[in-house]
């Protein structure tokens, strides 16, 4: 019989659980918000309110780009990533998953890999979201992988793209700074966007920047 966690966990403990029990344990609005990794929960401290801002605007920014060209679908943090290879349970903060891999989502999570994830680095997830998932999202096969950094002094955006060989290599960008997407065809950002306050419209950029119909990806 599984045990009963009703309690949020303090952010530095690390409390062990099956997965049945972090399932259980899980509940965002009770303040029971965490990822499950090799039978162990690392509980996630409250974000910054500039930490959601980035979150949301990029969750509304490539959501309505795959609506508006019929692309796939975009969960923010609410999607768990599932691969029990790696005997971990992610939560990522936007995640993207295309129209062609639509058999990996089901009404509990996704099993196997999203095609782009993006981290938004806070105040406890750095070394987590630097070289743990960049480590597993890598092994797992996630083809693009997205790091933010808001904090000050840093303010950086990093794409890493799967190469042949299945390791990440950076993204170069562009003379004019733009971040081109492989796996959105068409989409680029400017990551001065993120830095702005307020942020801009998302439907704006869209409109102004990415109005041409995206071409297929060769």
């Amino acid at each position: 019989m599984a045990r009963a966690f009703t309690q949020p966990i303090a952010e530095t403990a690390l409390v062990r659980m099956t997965y049945d029990e972090w399932q259980a344990w899980y509940d965002k609005e009770a303040g029971n918000w965490g990822e499950w990794v090799r039978g162990e929960v690392i509980p996630f401290m409250p974000p910054l309110l500039s930490h959601g801002d980035i979150v949301n605007f990029l969750n509304r920014l490539i959501g309505n780009y795959s609506d508006v060209y019929g692309l796939g679908r975009v969960y923010v943090e609410a999607a768990e990533l599932w691969w029990p290879d790696s005997e971990a349970a992610r939560v990522p903060d936007v995640c993207f998953v295309s129209n062609e891999h639509t058999d990996r989502r089901t009404a509990r999570r996704l099993e196997g890999y999203a095609d782009l994830v993006v981290e938004v680095i806070s105040r406890d997830s750095v070394s987590r979201d630097r070289r743990q998932k960049l480590t597993e999202y890598q092994t797992a096969g996630i083809p693009e992988y997205w790091i933010v950094d808001p904090r000050p002094r840093r303010q950086t955006v990093e794409i890493y793209l799967l190469d042949e060989h299945g390791r990440y290599q950076e993204l170069a960008r562009e003379r004019s700074g733009r971040l081109r997407s492989r796996v959105l065809p068409g989409f680029w950002i400017d990551p001065s966007w993120l830095w702005q306050d307020p942020l801009p419209g998302p439907y704006q950029l869209i409109a102004q920047n990415m109005a041409d119909p995206p071409e297929p990806l060769p």
